[in-house]
């Protein structure tokens, strides 16, 4: 047991110095700088909650934490959003360091704290989210016991998870004070879209009550628009 503990933490603290290691290339050699303080923010509020995030994980529950670190989709479908949506944060953080090198167009500093206080505002409704629903994986997949949770946010809409990711993502080009990025990181919504509908496709085949479930919260992902 505790081999195995030892080995889900450092699998998990790897995964994480390579996430850091990642967005802090992808932002910093474009920008040719590290006085890039909107990427120096973004990576404290985006990595610093995610290591407590973790830890917690860890020990509370570290069976959410394995699920969470599987990240390899069986389904043809989710694959290619996957590797699309991949594509998509590449093109938005080395925009976003071109884009603070060249100054084509900087959002200013009061626009970019906002979306700060939004992105941090949004982790909070995320770790809310993993609180209410233990079933959550990366991956589209029903699993074994799993059942439909209909309480607290999932009572508003269907796939709560995804209206916090999704602000989370869109919030993430302001904090770098990059509207170009912006506009690239909005064609994560159409992603995003084909992601949900394949999800409910599983959902509806392999667990009992959802289908009951859809009819009684209307809403995907935005209470009364989507």
């Amino acid at each position: 047991m505790v081999n195995q503990k030892n080995k889900l933490f450092f699998q998990a603290f790897v995964k994480f110095l390579l996430g850091v290691v990642i967005v802090g290339l992808l932002l910093f050699v474009p920008a040719g700088s590290l006085s890039y303080w909107q990427g120096l923010l973004l990576m404290g509020i985006l990595f610093v909650p995610m290591f407590c995030a973790g830890l917690v994980m860890m020990a509370r529950n570290p069976e959410l934490l394995r699920k969470r670190l599987n990240a390899k989709e069986e389904e043809k479908e989710q694959q290619t959003v996957v590797k699309l949506s991949g594509l998509l944060f590449i093109a938005a953080f080395v925009v976003a360091g071109l884009n603070w090198r060249f100054g084509w167009c900087v959002l200013p500093d009061w626009a970019v704290w906002v979306s700060a206080v939004l992105f941090l505002a949004c982790y909070l409704l995320y770790a809310e989210v993993l609180r209410e629903n233990t079933y959550l994986s990366r991956t589209i997949e029903v699993q074994e016991n799993q059942k439909v949770i209909d309480t607290g946010l999932y009572g508003v809409v269907r796939h709560p998870m995804y209206m916090a990711t999704t602000v989370l993502f869109l919030a993430m080009p302001l904090v770098l004070a990059s509207p170009i990025s912006f506009a690239i990181m909005l064609l994560y919504i159409p992603l995003i879209a084909k992601r949900i509908q394949n999800e409910e496709k599983v959902l509806e085949a392999g667990l009992d009550g959802y289908k009951e479930y859809k009819t009684r919260v209307k809403y995907k992902v935005i209470p009364l628009i989507w």
